[in-house]
């Protein structure tokens, strides 16, 4: 297939490599077009105020790669109009650090936008994030990177994953069907790892800013959400906190149906 691989953790983040290298190993044609810098929490915004500026990079991913100053949305729309030599089949994005599970946290993902904005445009989209330790999240966070080899071999694993999950999901995934595959790995995730398949967990998030300082400024404070999800069906949550990936399908032809 002819993927287009978009991220919000920014052209230099090592998931997004270690996907670009399992699809390539896989014989998938792989074009990446990433933001310059973190977007995470983006979601589906847009550069309206601003040029965006985007650069053709030798990433050492051995495929046509573009850094794009601007959102993960950005990134795809300006790739599947202007960068790319023709239309990709699917469009990629991750692998997130850290889950993208719940309600809240999907609506806000950009990993999950840049999907969205592949099946606004009438091609599959699938979106990968993987769950990880709230400490390995903040290292990963911090400049530098990880050095952690055992969260490297994790990665891979997700990755080679992801280069046999998503690509069969694209292909049964017809032209304008305005659907994104939003999956999950768990942490761990092992070789053998079933899939599930899965709702967003009804997780609500009050309290993500702080109170009024003496400047006037709130700064967000991280929390993962309360969730007020029924037993049943089984939620994507519920599934990585068992150990299973987590395959949700987000159908926005089906938004408003009763």
């Amino acid at each position: 297939m002819r993927l287009l691989v978009t991220n919000d953790d920014g052209i230099a983040s090592v998931f997004l490599h270690e996907l670009v290298r399992a699809l390539i190993a896989a014989d998938h044609e792989v074009f990446v077009a990433a933001p310059r810098v973190e977007q995470s929490w983006t979601s589906a915004s847009k550069s309206r105020h601003r040029p965006v500026h985007s650069v053709r990079v030798d990433s050492g991913l051995g495929c046509p790669t573009w850094s794009v100053d601007g959102t993960p949305s950005d990134c795809v729309n300006i790739a599947i109009d202007h960068l790319l030599p023709g239309e990709p089949d699917a469009v990629f994005s991750g692998i997130n650090v850290g889950q993208n599970a719940s309600l809240g946290f999907i609506l806000g993902s950009g990993t999950v936008a840049g999907a969205t904005e592949g099946a606004l445009h009438g091609i599959p989209g699938v979106a990968l994030s993987q769950c990880v330790p709230p400490e390995t999240y903040e290292a990963l966070k911090s400049p530098g990177g990880p050095s952690d080899p055992a969260l490297i071999r994790q990665l891979r694993i997700s990755a080679a994953h992801a280069a046999r999950l998503g690509p069969k999901l694209a292909a049964e995934t017809p032209r304008l069907g305005f659907v994104v595959h939003n999956i999950n790995f768990p942490n761990p995730c092992g070789e053998d790892a079933r899939v599930i398949h899965t709702v967003p967990a009804r997780v609500t998030l009050p309290k993500l800013f702080s109170p009024r300082e003496e400047d006037g400024t709130h700064r967000l404070v991280f929390r993962s959400g309360d969730d007020h999800s029924p037993e049943m069906p089984i939620t994507d949550r519920t599934a990585l906190d068992l150990g299973f990936i987590s395959h949700t399908v987000l159908d926005f032809t089906k938004l408003g149906s009763i």
